[in-house]
């Protein structure tokens, strides 16, 4: 199916964009934070596609970025929600301020979103919190770097059952420096309060 699509933009709109390649124009359902990014009508665009197939319909739904791609795929997975549902969430808050409200358990903010009840919050929370991609490298870089010990502390947690931000938090409480088994006690201690 469409993965990539390459092409000068004919027309585009809030929810829509033309694309033309090869002499076709394809019709692209996108969001609204993909809407205001894309070049003006004539310029050459590049999107990421999801083709979505039912037995009446082909669709085409296009994003810029990558993550935003990976996020949409992730939403279909939630019952309930199909892709038009997931375009609206995607239009009704920022990627990277809803990844942060679901692994919050922020179901009041989810809420704010056009269409989204609290169950269907719920759901996006409990469905797709373990599920969402790594966070961005902006985050990933201003994470401090662990020591082989603490990473062993940290695999230890989690095999333990912990999840890893409540593991990395007890093994940012516990301090640095030190054995195994003094951060992993520190790491422990903090996970009882």
């Amino acid at each position: 199916m469409i993965a990539h699509l390459r092409g000068r933009l004919l027309a585009k709109h809030p929810n829509q964009a033309i694309v033309e390649t090869g002499g076709v124009g394809y019709d692209v359902t996108i969001s609204v934070p993909t809407f205001s990014d894309l070049p003006g009508v004539g310029s050459e665009v590049a999107l990421h596609i999801h083709t979505h197939v039912r037995e009446d319909l082909i669709a085409l739904y296009g994003f810029l970025r990558p993550a935003e791609k990976t996020l949409f795929e992730k939403l279909i997975t939630v019952s309930g929600i199909g892709p038009k549902l997931a375009i609206t969430i995607l239009s009704g808050m920022a990627a990277d301020e809803m990844v942060g409200a679901i692994r919050g358990n922020d179901v009041a903010r989810l809420t704010r979103i056009p269409g989204i009840g609290k169950k269907t919050a719920e759901r996006m929370v409990l469905e797709l919190r373990d599920k969402l991609p790594p966070e961005s490298a902006g985050e990933v870089a201003a994470a401090p770097a662990m020591s082989p010990i603490e990473e062993d502390v940290l695999s230890a947690l989690m095999n333990l059952g912990y999840q890893r931000p409540a593991a990395e938090r007890a093994l940012a409480a516990a301090g640095k420096g030190g054995s195994f088994e003094a951060i992993f006690r520190g790491a422990l201690a903090a996970l009882s309060k």
